[in-house]
């Protein structure tokens, strides 16, 4: 595709662009971040790899960087080819490879695009079943979705559980309002991500406080650009969480 897309732009005529404007650039940022969710599940793996201080930070590392080259070359050809069409088209990779005169292999990039899209939601499977197995432990969730395979050795039943939560989104769900509302969670477990790691001392520490300073500043600055929806469904989720934990807690007080 990119290469299709490389050999058509120069002769293409995109749609002019819409005006550039602050907001819309940070808000353009805040929902990117549903894109790079995946990189961090890695981090989530911590129990079931060798010597995990150092692999983890390289896996991330090497993640991160090869998917920003990724979406870069993707985002530039398509914005030289379509320009402001592509955020009105269903299929921009496939809308691609058509102006480059390429039709018949649209078929092909559309496959490989659900293959990669079912590539992505497998590692974000893998990630949050690792998380709820983590909050079920604990109690936050049903204990139920504690369990572990006894050959697989893996949470099987918090994965089955978030695969039919996917399901049904997919099925009734707004994508636009869900990634909205991903990238919510997205930036507000990053922010809780840099208030953790700007508490790290000795040799836990990696980088500067400063950076986690900026971290942090740039997640609320661009969860506040949010859609409204998205804001305000994310914010109750939070609240009925936070309310159910305090309410778990005392309970166990008493």
């Amino acid at each position: 595709m990119v290469a299709g897309g490389f050999t058509a732009s120069s002769a293409a005529t995109p749609a002019p662009l819409p005006d550039l404007t602050a907001y819309g650039v940070l808000q353009g940022a805040g929902l990117l971040f549903f894109a790079f969710a995946g990189y961090a599940r890695i981090a989530t793996m911590g129990e079931e790899v060798v010597d995990p201080a150092r692999t983890i930070p390289r896996a991330i590392a090497l993640a991160l960087s090869g998917a920003v080259v990724v979406y870069a070359l993707v985002a530039v050809i398509v914005l030289l080819t379509l320009g402001g069409d592509a955020a009105s088209t269903t299929a921009p990779l496939a809308a691609v490879v058509d102006v480059a005169g390429w039709s018949a292999l649209a078929p092909v990039v559309r496959v490989a695009a659900a293959a990669a899209s079912l590539g992505a939601l497998l590692a974000l499977l893998t990630g949050i079943g690792r998380t709820t197995l983590a909050m079920a432990r604990e109690s936050d969730l049903p204990t139920f979705l504690a369990a572990v395979h006894p050959r697989w050795k893996v949470p099987h039943r918090a994965e089955i559980a978030i695969a039919l939560i996917v399901i049904v989104i997919v099925l009734f769900a707004d994508l636009r309002n869900a990634i909205g509302f991903s990238s919510f969670g997205v930036l507000l477990y990053y922010l809780i991500a840099n208030a953790a790691a700007f508490r790290q001392s000795g040799d836990a520490r990696r980088y500067p406080r400063a950076l986690q300073v900026l971290g942090a500043l740039g997640c609320l600055v661009l969860v506040n650009t949010l859609p409204i929806l998205a804001t305000l469904i994310g914010t109750g989720v939070v609240l009925i969480g936070v309310a159910y934990r305090m309410l778990r807690l005392r309970a166990l007080r008493r």
